[in-house]
C-alpha cells in the first residue's frame, strides 16, 4: 500500500509541475495589487473591502488582513479601503504590466456620533474565535520556550505543568485539542510520559504571523476533535530579516528574505533548547542529559499572480537521557511528615523523532475563486527505554517543636526496592491529500474541502515492574515472584480516512442588526471501524447597530472523535477494533463589551457553556501521560463559565485577565456507582498577563504572568475510576521578567542605537521562573509497604514536584 501511495504521490507532483509550468508561460496583460489591512493597533482588518471606483471589481480581506487584487496595467486607479466602524481611505496607484505592487492600508476607527449612535472601531467577526497578539508571544516570560503557553492564560484553558506544551480545554484531555499549522495538522507524541521528555513543540513562534484559538463551538472547516482548535499562519516574508534569541536554555535562530522579482520568499527557522538548568532544581537528582532540535522552512514561489506553490519542511529530534542517583522528598501535613529517600541504579533514555512535510499549491482564477490543492507527508519515531532500579526508605520525620530532632527521621514506615524495565518503539506515518476550496459572491463565503489520509503505525510494547517491600514481592504469592505489573504487545494499523467539510459564512445588516452567521457540516469516514460521521456546525454573531460596543454569539454543533491510535489500545496493550468515535454536542452562549478607561479601549467577554459526551472512553493522567481503557465505556457532561477582560494598562501593551468555573462527571454505563469527577474536573482557573513600563522611561519593562489552577482527582491507578475523590493540591505559579529595550521596531531606545539601521530591535530581558519558589505537585509516585515495626502497612501517594525558583537571562536581536 505503501509503494502504490508513493506512486500516487509522484504522479501528483508530476501533474503540478506540469500545470505550474504551462501557467507560467501565459501571458497576462494585468498587473496585481497585494497587501495588508490594518488597524492602528496593527491588529489584521478581517472582511475590509478594496474596490476600484467607477468598477464593480474588488476584493476583500481574509483572516489575516491579506488582499490580492488583478487590475489592468499602466493606467490611473483609485482603491477605496473601507470596513465598518473604520474610516474609509483613498489610494491613487498605476501598475505596470506584470507588476506585483504591494499597497498596504492602515485604517482609523470612526469616533464620531452619527444619528445619536456611537460607532467606535469594531472589528466585527465569528466570536467563536479568538485572534491572538503575537507581539506579546516573545514577551511572556515562560520556563517551556513554546507557543503553547500563550493559550495557558485565556479563558477555558488549563495546564498544571511548566515543563510540558500539553494543555486541556473545558475538561477536555490534552488529544482532544486540533493544532494547524498552515492547514496542516500537527500531531502531539504518543508514547511521551512526562514533561521533561516532550523538549521543543513544533510551532516556531518566530514564524508565526497569524493565531486564531476556538475553545469550543468551532466551525466545520475544522477536523474532528472533541474540546478545541489552535490554527496558526507562518507569515511570507516582505523584506530581508533576521532574529536572534539566545537564553540559559536555548537559542533560536529565524532568517528571511525574498527575491528582488518578489515573487520567492523563504522563512526558517532552528531552534534547540537544553532543560537541564531547569531539571536540576527537582527532588530527583542526577545526570540530566536533554538535547532538543528542531528546524523548519517555508517557502513560498508565485509562479504568476493566479498560481503559487509553498512547501513547508520540518525535522525535529528531543532527546532525554537521564542517569538517576537519589531522591528525596519531604511531604505529608504538619502533624504527620513524612520523607521518602531512593537511591538509583540505571538510566532512562527517550527519543521523539520527527519529519514532516508538506507541498501545497493555489490558484486563483479571479477575486472571489480560490483552489488550494495540498499533499502531506510525517512520520514519528518514538523510543522510550529505562532500567531503572530503587532501593527506597519510608520514614516518619519529628514534628515536634523545639526539639533538638525537629525534622530528622524518627521512625520507619516502610521500606523496599523496585525494578522498572521497558523497551517501547513506536514508528507512524502519515500521508494525505488535501484540497480546499473557497468561493466569495456578495456577502457570502462559501468553502469546501476534501481530505484522504493514510496511516501506518507499528508500536512494540515490552514493559514491567517488580516491587519488593521488606523481602516481599507485591503482589506477594507463597509459590512465584509475581510482577507489579507487565506489559507486552505488538500493533500494527494500516487504514485509510477520508473527511469532507461544506461551510456557508455570510454577513449582512439590517436596520437594528449586524449579523455574521455561518453553517456547516462534516462528513468523516474510517475503514478501521468502518464509521460513517455526520457533523453539523453553526455559529452566529448579532451586534446592535443602536450599540455598536456590545455583540452576542451563539455557536454550537456536534463534535466527533474517531480514535488515532491510544484510544483503541485497552490496558493489556491489545486493539479494540469495536471502538466507536466518541462524540460532544457543544452549546455555546457569550458576550463581547468593548469599553473605555484610561482614554485606551478594553474588551470584556464572557461565555457559558455545555457539552453532552457521549461514547466516552475512559482514561488516566499521570504526568502528561494518557492511558485509556479502550473501550466506549461512560456518558458525561462538562458546563462551565469562561471571562476575559483584556486591554492596554498602559500605551502599546496589552494586558489581561481570565477566569474559569467547570464541572465535569462521567457515568460509567456498566456499573451502578452513579456520576464521579472526570480527571480534568477543575473548578476554578485563573489566567494573567501583565504588562507595564518604568515611569517617564518606557525602555525598561516588566511582563508578568501568573496561573492558579484548584486540585485535579486523584486515586490510585490501580483503582477504579470512580475512588478518584481526593484531590490534588492547587496549581499555583508566578512567572516574572525585567527587559531593558536598546532598541525597538519603531526606532525607540538608546541614541547609540538609533543611526544603526541593520539593526532593527535589541533587548535585554531577565525573568524568573517560578517568582514564589512553591512546591507545585504534578503526579504522585505510590508507595506500596507490607508492614512495619508497628504492623502498619498501607499505599502512600508522595508527590512529584515540578521546578522551583530559576532565574534566566535572554538577549534578542532583529537585524
Amino acid at each position: 500500500m505503501l509503494s502504490r501511495l508513493s506512486y500516487r504521490f509522484k504522479v501528483f507532483l508530476l501533474i503540478i509541475i506540469c500545470a505550474t509550468s504551462a501557467s507560467s508561460m501565459m501571458g497576462q496583460g494585468k498587473g496585481v495589487i497585494v497587501g495588508i489591512v490594518s488597524d492602528t493597533l496593527n491588529q489584521p482588518i478581517e472582511l475590509a473591502n478594496i474596490a476600484i471606483q467607477g468598477t464593480g471589481t474588488g476584493a476583500s480581506s481574509d483572516e489575516n488582513g491579506r488582499y490580492r487584487l488583478k487590475v489592468n496595467s499602466n493606467q490611473e486607479i483609485t482603491l477605496t479601503i473601507s470596513c465598518v466602524g473604520y474610516n474609509a481611505i483613498n489610494v491613487e496607484v498605476n501598475v505596470k504590466e506584470g507588476e506585483k505592487l504591494e499597497v498596504n492600508a492602515q485604517l482609523i476607527p470612526i469616533t464620531n456620533a452619527i444619528e445619536g449612535v456611537s460607532v467606535i472601531s469594531s472589528r466585527f467577526k465569528f466570536s467563536n474565535i479568538e485572534r491572538i497578539n503575537i507581539t506579546d508571544i516573545e514577551r511572556l516570560p515562560d520556563a517551556s520556550g513554546n507557543f503553547e503557553s500563550i493559550l495557558k492564560s485565556l479563558p477555558g484553558v488549563s495546564s498544571s505543568n511548566e515543563l510540558s506544551s500539553q494543555y486541556s480545554v473545558r475538561g477536555g484531555n490534552f488529544d482532544e485539542n486540533l493544532i494547524y499549522v498552515n492547514g496542516i495538522e500537527v500531531y502531539r507524541p504518543l508514547l511521551i510520559r512526562a514533561g521533561q521528555q516532550e523538549g521543543l513543540s513544533f510551532i516556531n513562534s518566530d514564524m508565526v504571523s497569524g493565531v486564531e484559538f476556538s475553545s469550543g463551538g468551532f466551525n466545520a472547516e475544522f477536523g474532528d476533535k472533541m474540546s478545541s482548535v489552535l490554527n496558526i499562519k507562518y507569515r511570507k516574508p516582505q523584506t530581508y530579516a533576521a532574529n536572534l534569541s539566545i537564553s540559559l536554555l536555548g537559542t533560536n535562530v529565524t532568517f528571511e528574505g525574498i527575491s528582488k522579482n518578489k515573487k520567492f520568499t523563504h522563512l526558517t527557522g532552528v531552534r534547540y533548547k537544553t532543560s537541564k538548568y531547569l531539571l536540576n532544581t527537582l527532588d530527583s537528582k542526577g545526570d540530566y542529559n536533554p538535547a532538543f532540535v528542531d528546524i523548519q522552512s517555508y517557502l513560498n514561489y508565485e509562479i504568476n499572480p493566479k498560481l503559487s506553490v509553498s512547501f513547508l519542511g520540518g525535522y525535529s529530534s528531543n532527546r532525554y537521557q537521564f542517569v538517576p542517583d537519589v531522591r528525596e522528598t519531604r511531604f505529608g501535613t504538619f502533624n504527620n511528615a513524612l520523607q521518602l529517600k531512593i537511591y538509583y541504579e540505571g538510566q532512562e533514555v527517550s527519543v521523539f523523532e520527527t519529519v514532516t512535510g508538506a507541498i501545497s499549491t493555489s490558484y486563483k482564477p479571479n477575486s472571489s475563486l480560490e483552489f488550494k490543492l495540498s499533499g502531506n507527508g510525517f512520520q514519528t519515531y518514538e523510543q522510550e527505554t529505562f532500567d531503572l532500579l530503587g532501593e527506597y526508605w519510608l520514614n516518619e520525620l519529628d514534628n515536634s517543636l523545639g526539639s533538638s530532632t525537629y525534622g530528622d527521621s524518627l521512625i520507619n514506615v516502610g521500606i523496599g526496592g523496585s525494578l522498572h524495565h521497558a523497551r517501547n518503539f513506536l514508528n507512524a506515518k502519515v500521508f494525505s491529500i488535501d484540497n480546499s476550496n473557497i468561493w466569495t459572491s456578495g456577502v457570502n463565503k462559501f468553502k469546501w474541502g476534501l481530505k484522504y489520509q493514510h496511516e501506518i503505525i507499528d508500536d512494540q510494547l515490552s514493559e514491567w515492574e517488580l516491587i519488593d517491600s521488606s523481602g516481599f514481592s507485591l503482589p506477594h504469592s507463597d509459590n512465584s515472584l509475581e510482577l507489579f505489573y507487565s506489559l507486552k504487545a505488538a500493533n500494527r494499523i494500516q487504514s485509510n480516512r477520508l473527511n469532507s467539510y461544506m461551510q456557508d459564512d455570510i454577513s449582512f445588516s439590517s436596520n437594528r442588526f449586524n449579523f455574521i452567521a455561518s453553517a456547516g457540516i462534516r462528513l468523516s469516514y474510517w475503514d478501521f471501524t468502518n464509521e460513517l460521521l455526520f457533523s453539523p456546525r453553526a455559529a452566529i454573531t448579532v451586534e446592535p447597530r443602536w450599540r455598536n460596543d456590545l455583540s452576542f454569539h451563539i455557536s454550537g454543533g456536534v463534535y466527533y472523535q474517531p480514535p488515532f491510535y491510544k484510544e483503541l489500545r485497552m490496558i493489556d496493550g491489545n486493539l479494540n477494533g469495536s471502538v466507536k468515535s466518541q462524540k460532544s454536542t457543544h452549546l455555546v452562549v457569550g458576550a463581547d463589551y468593548r469599553f473605555n478607561s484610561w482614554n485606551r479601549p478594553f474588551r470584556f467577554t464572557t461565555e457559558v457553556y455545555y457539552k453532552k459526551l457521549s461514547n466516552l472512553i475512559p482514561y488516566k493522567v499521570d504526568n502528561v501521560r494518557i492511558q485509556y481503557a479502550g473501550e466506549n465505556l461512560t456518558n458525561g457532561y462538562a458546563f462551565g463559565l469562561d471571562m476575559k477582560v483584556n486591554g492596554e494598562l498602559v500605551i502599546g501593551a496589552e494586558s489581561w485577565a481570565s477566569l474559569s468555573f467547570l464541572r465535569t462527571y462521567e457515568d460509567n454505563l456498566h456499573d451502578t456507582y452513579g456520576s464521579y469527577p472526570r480527571p480534568t474536573d477543575q473548578l476554578i482557573n485563573f489566567g494573567l498577563f501583565f504588562q507595564d513600563y518604568m515611569p517617564g522611561n518606557p525602555t525598561f519593562r516588566v511582563h508578568l504572568s501568573g496561573h492558579y489552577g484548584s486540585g485535579l482527582p486523584i486515586g490510585n491507578p490501580k483503582g477504579e475510576q470512580y475512588d478518584m475523590v481526593s484531590r490534588m493540591t492547587s496549581y499555583k505559579r508566578i512567572d516574572i521578567g525585567f527587559s531593558k529595550v536598546f532598541k525597538d521596531d519603531k526606532g525607540k531606545g538608546g541614541d547609540r542605537l538609533n543611526g544603526v539601521k541593520w539593526l532593527k530591535s535589541l533587548w535585554l530581558s531577565a525573568e524568573v521562573f517560578n517568582l514564589l519558589n512553591i512546591n507545585n505537585t504534578i503526579s504522585y509516585m505510590w508507595i506500596q509497604t507490607v508492614g512495619n515495626q508497628d504492623n502498619q502497612s498501607g499505599t502512600y501517594a508522595v508527590p512529584n514536584y515540578l521546578t522551583s525558583r530559576r532565574i534566566n537571562i535572554k538577549l534578542t536581536v532583529k537585524f
